[in-house]
């Protein structure tokens, strides 16, 4: 921040609002004049400030218009609101003429806020509890709106709607005003126990904003009628602590960070002005939002927040700054971002200094260009002593070879032996071929109900929200779901220890499998979709083949010390990756079909150790994620550190880590692995989602391990609700503990959709890899299956069927 100008005026200008934009600033003198500075600095001379006169009474409120040809300015005091052209006057100036204004109103009271339209034809100014619509080229009052119960304190005109208008008050409340029929479309409940001081709209999204003297801010959608709901709610304390305590963490990795802490004073930070900038980082994200940052002028500093993902940025304190003639701001006039630069106007609260600060975008941009390289692609080949070379062995002495289930059986234990001839009668001819056969069409072969499964995703099709079938499992929660890689079968892990294997359309009864003593925490299906796995807080792992009852391999007992939290397959089906305790355990594995019907107690299929590696901090392991679609060495690992460590397979070490990642221990981790229907850009594989109780969801970009959107809108108070990732990559799903599942845009932090009807706390959300569906789990065991509007995805069944099954239990 560079200081360009500083000022002493003849008195404090703590409380006023002072005028800025990109190419002059303007305060009060004297109290009746006014001095008008050109922002652009001129290498030749200094040019004169112009010095405005016309009023009687002291000057309460300035701002410019939003056009930048002519440059308007409108100044208010309790005689007068007048409107002037900078550059006619300055042009009168120059001739030895009395620059003079319009005046537009009369003994209005004192002015405490000036706002003009995008067009600059109408200005709103607040007076007391009344706010007066005025027009800028004649003196004619438009509107008088009174409905507040205090003062008002800030009003801003809607961008893309010249008829609304938005005013905030010490009454906490902010209404929003149809000018047309002058009333009032919508009335926000109180927000805070602090007055509301500033509002701002934000066109790209249409979302409005506002900030209280307690340093609070709420982001609401600005719809077409006017219903807005919340988006995010932010603190400026709480954000100032995490930025702190991370910037301590990265500046003493090793545990130093306690003894540069030092207790401070904790003051208010009010939210005096807001504005926003344009963050021009030279990103290739494919969902990351360039537009999303905001300035906040406070009482101490400069605030740069990134919407997005509701964090701070960066803080820019006055007292870092020395050259500085301010310490304390009392008024804020931000500009917008031109040239990558932008220009505050701010006033000292306790002395009779105003300063014009400039800040250059490109100095905060520089500092979140760099980031950590990492991608899900790999980019070397296999160490030679990487633990992943164990899966391209020839050799491995200790599983045992595939052998058959009857060659090497005694005789005389079978009734019926094919190798002795006496079972059946015997051959009279080798080959008797069967001819004139008429071939009957058979309707199995392809039919409706999988022809939508042989097509691809489709990338544009709407969100899936229609309720198409739904069904109990037995009043047990359903802590997890997968489905298979065709998206024609869905597993279900259940509280009841139990694995249910549906249909993808819910219909039949499923197939039970038990064995597990406590519930089921992770499911996962193979790529060939022959065998699946079931993780257990029992501290053990069952791999299951279709068709058979009974586990074909069963890892536990005293292998594992804690529960397992997270299991599935890795490395193109090679390895079984597991999360138990502090260790990520990563096991080879040999499953075979074949049985001993004497010797069914001895198991065929083997698994051995290939590597056991310990988080860098050594806290448990709550979640891991890793894509076993392609050769990918990176794991995604959450700890109860509240950390995400990226764990690098080809080395065997921690890559990086990000620490206080959400408030509280993260319970889901997921990437973006699309499917085998869907393509998708590479950068969108580098995208995962991670989720913690109160604390949200959160999107991040691998190759940056940063945070680049939150989404908390549903309600996560206690229950670890899960969430997932749409096929094409468009949108996101998460459980709620309101009854409802929600269906957010990836590229905006509000709902699309909230989908009803559920009896209790939704789960587990899950959508099919081959069609645009999403299947809800939720706490009292029931499932509910929704479908896209675009077309029919489920063809073999157009009504919205109701199916149940009894009470299964072991």
């Amino acid at each position: 921040m560079i200081e360009k100008l500083s000022l002493t005026c003849d008195g404090r200008l703590s409380h006023r609002q002072l005028a800025c934009c990109h190419s002059y600033c303007g305060l009060p003198l004297e109290g009746k004049d006014m001095l008008i500075y050109s922002n652009v600095s001129n290498v030749e001379k200094e040019l004169e400030p112009l010095r405005l006169t016309g009023h009687h009474g002291e000057i309460s409120a300035m701002t410019f218009g939003k056009g930048s040809r002519p440059v308007l300015l409108c100044s208010a005091s309790a005689d007068y609101i007048i409107i002037w052209d900078i550059e006619l006057c300055q042009k009168r100036t120059q001739e030895g003429k009395v620059a003079a204004g319009t005046v537009i109103g009369t003994s209005l009271g004192e002015v405490v806020h000036l706002a003009f339209c995008l067009s600059d034809e109408r200005v709103a100014a607040c007076s007391g509890a009344t706010v007066y619509v005025l027009s800028s080229k004649r003196p004619d009052v438009i509107s008088t709106l009174t409905n507040h119960l205090g003062p008002l304190t800030s009003a801003e005109f809607c961008p893309w709607n010249k008829d609304i208008l938005v005013t905030t008050s010490e009454d906490r409340t902010f209404k929003v005003w149809d000018l047309k029929t002058e009333t009032v479309s919508y009335q926000s409940f109180v927000l805070s126990a602090s007055p509301l001081l500033s509002v701002l709209f934000l066109e790209e999204n249409r979302h409005l904003i506002t900030g209280s003297t307690d340093g609070q801010l709420w982001c609401f959608t600005f719809p077409d009628d006017h219903k807005c709901h919340l988006v995010t709610k932010m603190d400026l304390q709480k954000m100032e602590k995490r930025h702190q305590l991370h910037q301590l963490t990265v500046s003493y990795p090793t545990g130093g960070a306690e003894h540069s802490a030092v207790d401070k004073v904790e003051t208010s930070k009010p939210v005096l002005r807001m504005a926003s900038c344009s963050s021009l980082t030279d990103t290739k994200s494919v969902h990351e939002k360039n537009n999303s940052w905001l300035c906040i002028g406070s009482s101490d500093g400069l605030y740069v927040v990134d919407l997005a993902t509701s964090e701070l940025l960066t803080v820019l304190y006055f007292k870092d700054y020395h050259s500085l003639s301010i310490t304390l701001a009392g008024s804020w006039a931000i500009s917008s971002g031109w040239d990558k630069a932008m220009v505050f106007l701010v006033s000292s609260l306790f002395t009779s200094c105003v300063v014009l600060l400039e800040l250059h975008l490109s100095d905060l941009e520089r500092n979140w260009a760099c980031g950590e390289g990492l991608s899900v692609y790999p980019s070397s080949p296999l160490l030679p002593a990487s633990p992943l070379n164990a899966a391209f062995k020839k050799k491995e002495p200790n599983l045992p070879k595939k052998k058959g289930g009857i060659m090497e059986q005694p005789l005389v234990f079978h009734s019926k032996v094919r190798s002795s001839g006496y079972t059946s009668a015997p051959r009279r001819m080798m080959f008797s071929p069967k001819t004139n056969i008429q071939k009957k069409p058979s309707s199995k072969k392809v039919t409706n109900n999988t022809g939508f499964l042989l097509s691809d995703y489709p990338a544009d099709s709407a969100a899936p929200t229609i309720p198409h079938s739904h069904l109990s499992t037995g009043n047990k929660p359903v802590y997890c779901f997968q489905y298979s890689g065709d998206g024609k079968q869905i597993l279900c892990g259940l509280g009841d220890s139990s694995v249910l294997l549906y249909k993808s359309s819910l219909t039949g009864n499923p197939t039970v499998y038990t064995g597990h003593d406590k519930p089921v925490s992770s499911v996962s299906w193979s790529l060939n979709r022959q065998w699946w796995l079931s993780a257990s807080e029992d501290q053990s792992l069952r791999i299951w083949t279709l068709g058979s009852a009974e586990p074909a391999i069963i890892l536990g007992n005293s292998a594992f010390s804690k529960p397992i939290r997270s299991a599935q397959f890795y490395y193109l089906d090679k390895f079984l990756l597991l999360g138990s305790g502090p260790s990520l355990c990563l096991y080879l594995y040999n499953v075979d079909i074949t049985r001993d019907n004497i010797k069914r107690y001895q198991q065929r299929s083997a698994v051995k150790l290939a590597s056991r590696i310990t988080t860098a901090s050594s806290a448990d392991i709550t979640a891991l994620s890793a894509i076993s679609d392609f050769f990918s060495y990176i794991v995604l690992v959450c700890g109860s550190d509240r950390s995400i460590q990226v764990f690098d397979m080809n080395k065997g070490t921690v890559a990086s880590e990000v620490p206080d990642a959400h408030s509280r221990a993260i319970h889901c981790v997921t990437q973006n692995k699309g499917s085998m229907f869907s393509t998708q850009a590479p950068d969108s594989y580098n995208l995962f989602l991670t989720s913690a109780v109160t604390d949200g969801v959160k999107i991040w970009d691998l190759r940056t391990l940063r945070c680049v959107r939150r989404y908390e809108n549903h309600v996560n108070r206690c229950h670890p609700c899960l969430s997932a990732i749409s096929p094409c990559g468009r949108f996101i799903a998460s459980g709620s503990e309101d009854s409802c599942a929600y269906v957010y845009d990836i590229r905006s932090s509000s709902y699309l959709h909230k989908l009803q009807k559920h009896a209790d706390t939704v789960l587990s959300v899950t959508f099919n890899p081959a069609t645009p569906q999403l299947l809800t789990g939720t706490l009292d065991g029931k499932l509910r299956l929704f479908q896209s509007s675009s077309g029919a995805c489920l063809s073999h069944d157009n009504s919205t069927a109701v199916h149940s099954i009894p009470n299964m239990t072991a």
